[in-house]
């Protein structure tokens, strides 16, 4: 055995190491894309379920299938602030008046995620317990617009003023890779129910 085996040796103990830290870096970034890919995935499904559901609840505001309990639409609208509304509807047009209120919980309720920004967002009909979803949400914000298309600042006392309603919804993962979180961003614009536009 001579110096040129030691050599041989040696360099292949180098070449055969580079060869095990590509493949280790290899299967980080493979981990890696799959939990980012996945994740992406998840909030953007959250936030399609979340938008279909709002958009179908708020073009209801002041929509009763007996017309008759609610003959002022422009009123159907009870509290109105940033983050939290809640109207009248009826939810499975079976024309019995119904009230939905949509509002966001405190991310001290969230405690068991690993993401610190995630709350609740809840959707109560009538005057049932308060039953919130997880869905990575970490913005709602409402924003409310008169006929004249000018901006309602808050705290809104006449809420028959509302004419359209603009709605930002941002989701999170509610677990990260590396301390990084995937966001999704969604607005609706001047989102108009119809009853509201009976004056």
């Amino acid at each position: 055995m001579g110096t040129s085996t030691f050599i041989d040796i040696f360099g292949s103990m180098i070449i055969g190491g580079i060869l095990l830290l590509t493949l280790y870096r290899l299967n980080d970034s493979t981990v890696e894309n799959m939990f980012s890919n996945s994740g992406e995935l998840i909030v953007q499904q959250n936030i399609v379920e979340t938008v279909l559901l709002l958009e179908h609840d708020f073009r209801k505001i002041g929509f009763c299938n007996d017309w008759q309990k609610i003959p002022v639409p422009t009123n159907s609208i009870l509290v109105a602030d940033s983050n939290g509304i809640k109207f009248l509807t009826d939810v499975n047009s079976d024309g019995n008046v119904d009230s939905l209120h949509y509002y966001l919980g405190d991310t001290s309720e969230l405690n068991q995620t690993q993401n610190p920004r995630d709350r609740l967002l809840y959707r109560v009909e009538n005057n049932a317990t308060p039953d919130g979803s997880n869905l990575g949400i970490t913005q709602f914000e409402i924003t409310y617009f008169n006929s004249l298309g000018d901006t309602l600042s808050f705290p809104i006392q006449q809420t028959g003023e509302i004419y359209t309603i603009q709605i930002d919804i941002t989701a999170e993962n509610t677990s990260a890779y590396n301390d990084v979180y995937t966001a999704v961003f969604w607005r609706q614009l001047r989102l108009t129910a119809r009853n509201l536009r009976n004056r």
